[in-house]
C-alpha cells in the first residue's frame, strides 16, 4: 500500500463492470494498494471514461448490459494503442481469451479470480511498462525508424503509433532475422498462450504491422511469411 503517494501521482485504474459487488471489492482492494480508481457499469460510460480519465489500466468486463467488451476494447485500443486492457469474464475457453488478444487485450482474468493475482499481473505489467519507457533502443526496418520508447515509426514527416503488441513482434522478428520463427514460439514468447491450431493472433498481428510498415501490404517485402511454419523479417 502507498498512503503517502499523492493521489496526482498515482497510477489510475478504469474499472468497466456491472456487477456491483465486484466492483466495490475491485474499488476497495485498488485503493488499499495505492491505486487511484474510477469505475463505469456500461460499454458506453466507459468508453467515455476512458478519453476524459486517460487511465493506466483499464479493468474491463467481457459481459456489459450494452455492448460486448470486445467492441468496447476494440474502441479504447484505436484511441490508445498503449493503454494495458485486462479483460475480466465468466468465460474460461481459449476461444475467448484469443479473440480478446486478437482485439487489443494484454492480459485476460477468469472470474472468479484472486485479487491478490490480479494486482500481481498488473503491477507485473507496469513493469515492463517502465522497462520499455526507459529503453532508448531503435533501429530501422523498411526506412521506418521504429522507437521502442516512444511506440512509434517515423519515416520523413510520417509518423504512426504502435500497440505493444505490435512493437514485440517486429522486435522479436528483428532480434532473430533472417532467421525464420514459428508461429507457436512467437505466440508463446508473446503473448504466453499455448499453441493452437485454431489460433490466428499472431497472424492477425502480423497483418496490422503489414499494413503500417509495406508499401504493399499485399506483396510485402519486409514481413515474410514461410509457409507452413511462420514469419521472418527482412529490414
Amino acid at each position: 500500500m502507498t498512503e503517502a503517494t499523492p493521489v496526482a501521482e498515482r497510477k489510475r485504474i478504469l474499472v468497466i463492470e456491472d456487477e456491483p459487488d465486484i466492483v466495490r471489492g475491485l474499488i476497495d482492494a485498488l485503493e488499499f494498494e495505492g491505486f487511484a480508481v474510477e469505475s463505469a457499469s456500461t460499454g458506453t460510460e466507459g468508453v467515455s471514461l476512458a478519453e476524459e480519465y486517460r487511465p493506466d489500466c483499464v479493468l474491463l468486463d467481457l459481459m456489459l448490459p450494452d455492448e460486448n467488451g470486445y467492441r468496447i476494447c476494440e474502441v479504447i485500443r484505436a484511441s490508445d494503442p498503449i493503454v494495458p486492457i485486462i479483460m475480466l469474464t465468466a468465460k474460461a475457453q481459449e476461444a475467448d481469451k484469443v479473440r480478446g488478444l486478437e482485439v487489443g487485450a494484454d492480459d485476460y482474468v477468469t472470474k472468479p479470480f484472486s485479487i491478490a493475482e490480479l494486482i500481481a499481473r498488473i503491477n507485473a505489467i507496469f513493469r515492463r511498462q517502465a522497462r520499455l519507457a526507459t529503453s532508448d533502443e531503435s533501429f530501422v526496418v523498411g526506412g521506418w525508424q521504429i522507437s521502442s520508447r516512444k511506440h512509434t515509426m517515423t519515416r520523413g514527416h510520417e509518423s504512426k503509433r504502435l500497440t505493444f503488441y505490435e512493437l514485440e513482434l517486429i522486435k522479436l522478428l528483428r532480434d532473430r532475422a533472417p532467421e525464420a520463427i514459428s508461429r507457436d514460439e512467437i505466440l508463446e514468447r508473446i503473448w504466453g498462450v499455448r499453441p493452437s491450431p485454431h489460433n490466428r493472433t499472431v497472424d492477425n498481428y502480423v497483418v496490422k504491422l503489414r499494413r503500417k510498415l509495406e508499401e504493399d501490404h499485399k506483396n510485402p517485402k519486409h514481413i515474410l511469411t514461410v509457409y507452413g511454419f511462420g514469419y521472418k523479417l527482412v529490414p
